[in-house]
């Protein structure tokens, strides 16, 4: 790179020219540094460097008339350096890792130099995820500022995400604000009375947005990091929130996907559409699995165990509580993931201990894949599915969506709390009581839309708004848990003694819908065949018994095939 001899050929030491780096034409201390970066580049290897890439880099920097490539910032860097695609774009990017390397060398790394910094460089810290940087520039109080930062500090040293700790300050910058226009000088006069004059200016603000819980919470959480470690005593003792201080949401629902859209995901074919089978398995994994994505994409290369039965689990990390977790697979994942192992173990013949290392600027395969690389994927592959909802409309969904369906479809089949917990790996049983509240939900909506009969072939009909609602439907609930019929439903309460001998279809507490017309048209089959049996044999009063049971099966079926007519003949109407 530095006096090599050239020949006729073009060749220098003979190295043809389109492998040659010539940096002699830059100045000496850009020269260094980009001399340095490079070696630092070779030496990391994690990306190749073609020497065409690098002499693009040099032509800019000499035509940019720097000594340094510190002269610039990144974001100068960025935005004087267009890329428009290919190797623009990669000759940006070793411009901007030509920077920061140098910056690293100058400045160096660790706490003791960020920690003064108003920007926070997350990278220099370690910490890798979504954000690279967290500001504290805009936080005007000086007291607040290094509060602000303390407080940071310890909650990246306990584990907590850069993302959330960012959100941290945030809050506190949006607080900062706030005291400079009341005129608020020190943490001493940060009390209950100033506390919910900023109430009411939040709720000013973001009322009915999600962050405006948020806000709360993280200053909530600050004032009681402030009291717990003793960082600064002047803190009134009535500075804090309570409970009916956060805004009331309600109960928001699961956010599961229609069976109508579910069905066309599984489909094998589409499935097949995928153009990158990790991003097939990934999508598995999230759909039969439950599993964040950030868990799946950090999954180790031997993620499969056994039990002593031999049954196979999943092993991966909660990346939520930063706890390994077990999770029930069958036999076909596991074959899956045998053949992902082969696709790594080929492109990676030394090892690497991850199941999805990152396809690019990988050359040890231990670099974990970024989660937007799979959501891009995910986008383009609806796409070509042609997914689409009940409406006819294009599907747009999020990897986590998956989570909230397999959730509502474990308890739809009426698999224990507790089970779907301990696959979802849930901190507490409130986390899954979401999914029981939207099964509870969906489940009575249906019932109170449902046309009911009794044996008679009669309406029956239960006011779902009446004052005994609540009521009514908790003995519903347990009926069905108690006294399940293959038939229809037992409007007798659980505490009460039946006293029909013959199953319910001579009862009049008997109740039915249109659901159950495959069973009864059977029953009524079945019915006359004994009917016709017992008036060969003679037996008068097995016929008188069974011939009641028949005209009331009768009565139920007619009943519920002409609403069912109706309803049909509606929808067509309807164009529906």
């Amino acid at each position: 790179m530095g006096g090599a001899h050239e020949t006729r050929d073009g060749s220098t030491n003979g190295v043809p020219a389109y492998e040659h780096i010539d940096l002699r034409g830059l100045p000496t201390q850009l020269r260094l540094e980009m001399q340095y970066a490079l070696q630092r580049r070779c030496d990391e290897r994690t990306i190749k460097t073609p020497p065409g890439v690098v002499r693009g880099v040099v032509r800019f920097l000499l035509s940019s008339q720097i000594t340094s490539l510190l002269d610039c910032s990144e974001h100068t860097w960025t935005h004087r350096f267009p890329a428009g695609g290919g190797t623009r774009m990669t000759q940006r990017a070793l411009v901007i890792y030509a920077r920061r390397a140098v910056e690293d060398l100058f400045q160096g790394r660790g706490w003791e130099v960020e920690y003064p910094r108003e920007t926070w460089r997350l990278r220099n810290l370690g910490l890798d995820g979504p954000r690279a940087t967290i500001s504290f520039e805009k936080i005007n109080q000086p007291w607040l500022k290094d509060l602000a930062k303390r407080w940071t500090r310890w909650r990246l040293s306990t584990g907590l995400g850069s993302q959330h700790a960012s959100y941290g300050a945030t809050t506190l910058t949006r607080f900062s604000a706030f005291l400079t226009k009341v005129g608020a000088q020190s943490l001493r006069q940060v009390d209950r009375a100033l506390l919910e004059r900023y109430l009411a200016d939040l709720h000013h603000e973001l009322a009915g947005r999600s962050s405006h819980s948020r806000h709360i919470g993280q200053l909530g959480a600050f004032f009681d990091a402030i009291r717990r470690h003793g960082w600064d005593t002047s803190l009134p003792a009535n500075a804090l929130f309570h409970a009916e201080d956060y805004p009331q949401h309600g109960h928001r629902p699961p956010r599961a996907l229609s069976e109508h859209v579910m069905v066309q995901l599984e489909d094998p074919a589409n499935l097949d559409r995928w153009d990158n089978p990790a991003f097939r398995l990934i999508t598995l994994i999230l759909m039969r699995c439950g599993l964040r994505i950030s868990s799946v994409l950090t999954l180790a290369y031997d993620c499969i165990t056994h039990d002593a039965n031999g049954a196979p689990y999943l092993r991966y990390l909660n990346t939520k509580m930063k706890r390994e977790a077990l999770v029930p697979i069958d036999e076909t994942l596991v074959e899956q993931i045998n053949h992902q192992q082969q696709r790594v173990h080929q492109q990676w013949p030394n090892g690497t201990p991850i199941l999805f290392p990152r396809p690019k600027t990988n050359l040890r395969g231990d670099r974990i894949m970024d989660s937007q690389f799979y959501r891009e994927g995910l986008s383009r592959w609806l796409q070509r599915c042609d997914v689409r909802d009940e409406h006819g409309r294009p599907v747009h969904l999020t990897p986590h969506q998956w989570r909230h369906t397999l959730g509502t479809r474990l308890i739809n089949r009426d698999v224990p709390q507790e089970v779907v917990r301990k696959i979802l790996d849930h901190d507490s049983p409130e986390m899954t009581s979401h999914y029981a509240r939207l099964h509870d939900t969906t489940v009575r909506e249906h019932w109170e839309r449902a046309h009911k009969v009794n044996t008679q072939g009669e309406t029956v009909t239960l006011d779902p708004d009446g004052p005994l609602a609540e009521a009514t439907w908790a003995t519903q609930r347990l009926g069905r848990a108690t006294q399940a019929l293959p038939n229809g439903y037992c409007g007798l309460p659980v505490v009460q003694t039946c006293p029909h001998a013959n199953a319910c279809l001579t009862c009049p507490m008997f109740i039915t819908t249109a659901e159950f017309l495959p069973q009864h048209r059977t029953h009524h089959q079945q019915v006359h065949q004994i009917i016709t049996a017992a008036q060969a044999r003679g037996q008068t009063r097995v016929t008188e018994m069974n011939r009641q049971v028949a005209d009331n099966l009768k009565k139920i079926i007619t009943a519920l095939e002409n609403d069912n007519d109706g309803s049909e003949q509606g929808k067509a109407a309807d164009g529906s």
